[in-house]
């Protein structure tokens, strides 16, 4: 209880900053929150977070669907590439594909002699949902596929033999069990889309996030009290969440077998050209446009890059991820068991402060420890060093281990434990022995988000990296603000290749269903 009581506190740190700044400034809460210009920017807030939630739940769930259980053609192939768009920081993402099918962009270029020369604009609601759906959809679908590998097939057997079709087995059997893995990855995607600021602000579309930034300088009473509306809307959702989570049914899955494997028959090829479809949009058209500025500058007359520069930085943002992905799973690991073996009110409200932090934005979090490492006695010899940076990072990812290691630890049976206490395990032996191989594919599941988000991050990375250690994200937001197209491109390109392999290596490697 006092560990996961201490947890909650330490992720509860930016919530509580953004509160006292708004306590020592005077802000108007009050006044902010009624004012027509916020409560439309709440609004706007609100409408895309929703649609991307939907939209990537049944998208996510789909394709780790099709990817796990069925006969899909290059399903292997599928299952390494549907999570890379992940990697993908949003506004390179939105960068990308603005640059592809933007009116006077690429795919234009490309297709206008053929005569397909009007483009549509993707700037506002439409572009923003778009692209927040594309490189959001891992989110759900990391988690998903991480349970439905571990589904027993029995259920799914005798559905069959009573004569059930696919859909109808899918829908009455595996869905249900896969409803706290969805939600959970839902809830990720709603909080990252409310917090998203870089592909919001290229595409036009005004949100909460895009008024306190606008506000930081000018007026900091405004903007303090903005965050502090978009950390309680936070909060609300998480608890509306946890309210849910606590009504839901109980289901127990470990390893039986094989999972069993839906023959699609003629719908395969439907379904390879529906999961080609999302990858050419999510992966592969961004892709190639990076690829297409890289070349052209590398090969030009103008081409200066010298690709030896993005070495260091790559192997600082593989060590700095893997890092932060270990200690993230285990700081929330006492959380995760409290909240779903015991059902633990302690460990509800420090895993209410451990999701929200990952809707306060990365810049307020960098901005608090900066805060709070320079005013705290002995602590000012921490400001900018790795175990800072790394700090911040679990604080503002530790929500995305976390909500994996619940699914993970759910599916443990408790009477697996029971049987190996009677036999005379102490708790370290059952934890090493029965709980954590159970848990591995899911709590790995978590890691690797929060790899992949570690390794995107801009703002905290900024403020608080040391002053010679550079990485791949600052790299491309440099060379991005100097205008320099080509390194950027080079260097998002090594991102997107450094996380295949990495992702590869944590999750698909140990995945028991190839």
């Amino acid at each position: 209880m006092a560990v996961s009581m201490l947890i909650g506190l330490v992720f509860a740190g930016p919530f509580l900053y953004v509160l006292w700044r708004n306590i020592t400034l005077g802000s108007d809460l009050w006044g902010e929150l009624t004012s027509a210009s916020t409560l439309r920017a709440m609004t706007r807030s609100v409408t895309l977070a929703t649609a991307v939630s939907l939209s990537t739940a049944a998208l996510g769930t789909a394709l780790a669907w099709l990817t796990t259980r069925t006969d899909v053609p290059g399903r292997r192939l599928w299952r390494v590439l549907a999570p890379l768009p992940l990697v993908f920081p949003s506004f390179v993402g939105a960068a990308a594909l603005l640059a592809a099918v933007a009116p006077g962009g690429l795919v234009e270029e490309l297709l206008g002699p053929v005569g397909a020369d009007r483009m549509p604009d993707l700037n506002g609601f439409d572009g923003a949902w778009l692209v927040l759906t594309l490189f959001t959809y891992p989110y759900v679908y990391l988690p998903v596929a991480a349970r439905l590998t571990l589904l027993p097939s029995s259920l799914e057997e005798s559905a069959r033999l009573l004569g059930r079709g696919p859909w109808s087995v899918f829908r009455t059997i595996v869905l249900p069990q896969c409803q706290g893995a969805i939600w959970a990855g839902t809830l990720l995607v709603f909080l990252y889309t409310i917090s998203d600021f870089g592909a919001v602000k290229l595409l036009r579309y005004n949100t909460l996030t895009t008024q306190i930034y606008a506000n930081r300088l000018f007026d900091r009473s405004q903007s303090f009290a903005l965050a502090l509306i978009l950390a309680l809307l936070a909060l609300g959702v998480v608890v509306a969440e946890r309210v849910n989570a606590r009504r839901a049914v109980r289901v127990e899955a470990i390893g039986a077998g094989r999972p069993h494997v839906v023959h699609l028959g003629r719908w395969r090829f439907v379904a390879l050209v529906g999961l080609l479809a999302v990858l050419v949009g999510a992966l592969i058209g961004p892709v190639a446009t990076l690829l297409y500025w890289a070349v052209r500058g590398l090969t030009g007359a103008a081409g200066s890059t010298d690709l030896a520069t993005v070495a260091a930085p790559t192997i600082n943002t593989a060590v700095i991820g893997l890092i932060t992905a270990v200690v993230a799973v285990i700081v929330v690991l006492p959380v995760a068991f409290l909240t779903t073996r015991y059902r633990s009110r302690t460990g509800g409200v420090a895993n209410t402060f451990v999701v929200a932090g990952f809707a306060i934005p990365g810049l307020v979090v960098a901005l608090a420890l900066v805060f709070w490492v320079l005013n705290a006695p002995l602590l000012g010899s921490l400001y900018q060093t790795l175990p800072v940076l790394i700090f911040a990072y679990v604080v503002h990812f530790g929500a995305q281990s976390m909500r994996a290691a619940q699914v993970a630890v759910s599916g443990v049976p408790p009477r697996m434990g029971d049987a190996a206490r009677m036999l005379g395990a102490g708790p370290l032996r059952r934890l090493s022995t029965v709980d954590l191989p159970l848990m591995a594919p899911g709590l790995v599941a978590g890691a690797g988000l929060v790899l992949l988000s570690t390794m995107k991050e801009l703002p905290a990375t900024l403020l608080l990296r040391p002053t010679n250690v550079d990485t791949l994200s600052t790299e491309i937001w440099n060379a991005a603000e100097d205008g320099f197209l080509t390194d950027m491109s080079v260097s998002a390109l090594v991102l997107v290749a450094l996380s295949g392999v990495l992702t590869w290596l944590l999750v698909m490697r140990r995945d028991p269903s190839r």
